[in-house]
Parts: structure tokens; C-alpha cells; sequence
């Protein structure tokens, strides 16, 4: 047993020296690192910058009330389509005291003045027909007469202007009706039944019963950061990607660069507009937020390599052009011209052919 036991020990100790001697000329070997060997493609490259902003229409109208009062009845409902001249809400009338009772005045003194002016015109009429007075004077008696009748109706419109906002004679252009100026969609009525309003005049805006917008005309307003603004202009497409549908894209032309732009954040921004083609099986919502993708150059059809396989030393620029692939890959520090890039390809002008292999990144192993 043991002469058995030396045999096994001597096997380790031998096997133990053999394994350390082989994995130190393992590691005395030198490495060799192999690479992807990459060719040009012919294909594009484009530059592009990305404004955030959102979708809203071109025209948005405040409708305003004519008078002030209480709303008493609202017809319509945000998101129902409306035309022009289609009745929004009704108002109330809450009248002054002091415009009251001027107006029941003027009615009052309207009346005696017409009785007055009425026992005169029956005495003329009948002195005229009994040939006592001239035909000049009955005239002027009949044009006091129907001033008189007049101004009394004058004055009973006056007062149910007052009172009810609306007189008998004009209930076709009545102010306490809010009518649509636009045709289009209600987008917004931020008023109820029962809130105080107030008409829009010099010195007040007015309340705003309800907003108006035609939803077929819409605009994309965004802003560019003063880095990119100088190489955008009028007339340039635009993909816009908007998040709320999917990510759906839409296409759109630039028509509006601000020649003013405003510091955010430390950064100087100008504002853009551009007007979305929207095709008939979409529908989009007012204020979305959305992606502009505006391509500032462009190369069609020219040879293109991974710009990572590219060295720039200076203005010059050089790749790791193939000279041998095999038993050892061997490679030559090659001079190109290259132009355009997008950050990921880059277009080579001089100096690479379709045919020719230049070193990529290190196969891993």
C-alpha cells in the first residue's frame, strides 16, 4: 500500500510541474487580436436637428359677450363642431338702478310729451279740413306728431334693452345671445350656468364664454437652439412624431423662423412654425406634444464607412486599410477624404473604393 501511495504522489507532483509549465508558455505567447474587417457601402447620409414643441390650430378665437350679465343657458359643448353665427349661450341681464330708472324716466316724459303733440295734431288736423289752416301748418303739426310717437318708441326699446338686454324690434341681433364668429370646433367653455360675465370693452378683455378653432388647420410651434437656427429656412420639410398616436408621422413645411429668440435655461431659443399636412383618418387634439425632425444636409448615393473606423489626427483623417488578411491580419494607416457625417456612418469623398477593406472594431472572443 504504500509503494502505491508514493506512485499516485510522484503522478501529481509530476502533473502539477508539467501544468504550471504549460500555462506559462501559454502566457509567454503573444496575443493576437483579431478585427472586423469592414467595406464601404454605398448609401446616404443626412444631418438632422430635433424641435420639441406641440400641435395646436392656426386660429384660435375668445369669444367674448356683448353685455354683461349672469349665463343662463349654455347650448353647446366643448368638442362639438359649430358654425358661424350658431347661438353658444344666453345671458341674463342684471340691470343698473341708476340706468333704470333714467330709462323709465325717458319713458314717462316720452308719453306726456306725445299726448301733448297728439291733442295739437287732432286740433290741427280738424281746423285743416275746415279750411282754417294752412296746409304748411298741418304738415309741420303731423312731422311733431309722429316725432312724438317716435321717440316714445325709442325710449320703451331703451328700457327693455335694459331690463331683458333684447327689445322687440331687434331680436335678430340680440346681445344677450353669444353667438360663434368662426366655423369650427368648441374647444374650451370655461363658464356654467350661473357665473357672473362681463362684456369686453376698452378697458376690460371681457370673460371668455368659449373657444373657437378650426381643427383642419394646424400648426407645429417648436423651438431650435441659436446653433441650428442659422441653417434652417422658410420652405424646409419637417417629420413630425407625435407621441400621443403611437408615434404616428406626419409631414410638415417650415413657414415661420423667429428673428428673435429668447433665452431659457441659460440657452438662447428661437421659435418655429410649421403647418402639418394631416391626412383625413386623423384626428389630432389640440396642444399634443410633438417631435420635429428637420434635415439640414443631405448626400444620396455615395460611399459611406462606420465613422468609428476613422482616425482624425488634425484636419486630416486616416483608416486602418487591409494589406493581409491571412495566416495574420496586417494593416496599412491609410489617408482619406472624407465629408458629411450623421455621428454613426460618415461619406468618404478620396481615397477608399467599394473594393477595399479597411479594420473595424475587435472580435471579441
Amino acid at each position: 500500500m504504500k509503494k502505491i501511495g508514493k506512485i499516485i504522489l510522484f503522478v501529481l507532483i509530476g502533473a502539477a510541474v508539467i501544468g504550471t509549465f504549460y500555462f506559462l508558455w501559454q502566457k509567454s505567447r503573444p496575443v493576437i487580436t483579431e478585427y472586423e474587417l469592414v467595406s464601404p457601402v454605398e448609401g446616404s447620409v443626412e444631418t438632422k436637428t430635433v424641435a420639441t414643441g406641440k400641435v395646436e390650430p392656426r386660429d384660435e378665437v375668445l369669444i367674448k359677450p356683448q353685455m354683461s350679465g349672469i349665463i343662463s343657458e349654455l347650448l353647446k359643448e366643448a368638442g362639438q363642431m359649430i358654425k358661424e353665427g350658431e347661438i353658444i349661450a344666453r345671458i341674463k341681464v342684471i340691470p343698473e338702478m341708476v340706468q333704470l330708472n333714467s330709462a323709465e324716466s325717458r319713458v314717462r316724459v316720452a308719453e306726456i310729451n306725445q299726448q301733448q303733440v297728439t291733442s295739437t295734431f287732432n286740433r290741427d288736423k280738424e281746423l285743416f279740413n275746415q279750411g282754417v289752416i294752412a296746409r304748411e301748418d298741418y304738415e309741420l303739426s303731423e312731422a311733431n306728431y309722429k316725432k312724438a310717437k317716435e321717440e316714445v318708441e325709442n325710449a320703451q326699446d331703451a328700457l327693455e334693452i335694459i331690463r331683458e338686454g333684447i327689445s322687440r324690434r331687434s331680436t335678430a341681433s340680440s346681445t344677450t345671445q353669444v353667438r360663434s364668429t368662426i366655423t369650427g370646433m368648441l374647444l374650451d367653455i370655461p363658464v356654467k350656468v350661473g357665473n357672473s360675465v362681463i362684456q369686453s370693452n376698452t378697458f376690460n378683455d371681457g370673460t371668455t364664454i368659449a373657444s373657437v378653432a378650426d381643427m383642419n388647420n394646424m400648426i407645429f410651434r417648436g423651438k431650435v437652439d441659436e446653433t441650428e437656427v442659422g441653417r434652417i429656412h422658410e420652405g424646409m420639410p419637417l417629420k413630425l412624431t407625435v407621441g400621443a398616436m403611437e408615434s404616428r408621422q406626419f409631414d410638415a413645411t417650415l413657414e415661420y423662423v423667429s428673428p428673435k429668440g429668447v433665452e431659457e435655461n441659460g440657452a438662447v431659443m428661437f421659435e418655429i412654425k410649421a403647418a402639418v399636412n394631416i391626412p383625413e383618418d386623423a384626428f389630432i387634439r389640440a396642444g399634443y406634444s410633438a417631435n420635429a425632425e428637420i434635415v439640414l444636409k443631405q448626400v444620396d448615393n455615395v460611399l459611406t464607412i462606420p465613422e468609428s473606423t476613422v482616425e482624425f489626427s488634425g484636419d486630416s483623417a486616416f483608416v486602418q486599410l487591409v494589406k493581409q488578411e491571412k495566416p495574420e491580419q496586417l494593416f496599412e494607416r491609410h489617408a482619406v477624404k472624407v465629408g458629411l457625417s450623421d455621428g454613426i456612418k460618415i461619406e468618404v469623398v478620396e481615397g477608399l473604393s467599394q473594393n477595399d477593406k479597411i479594420r473595424g472594431a475587435v472580435i471579441t472572443k
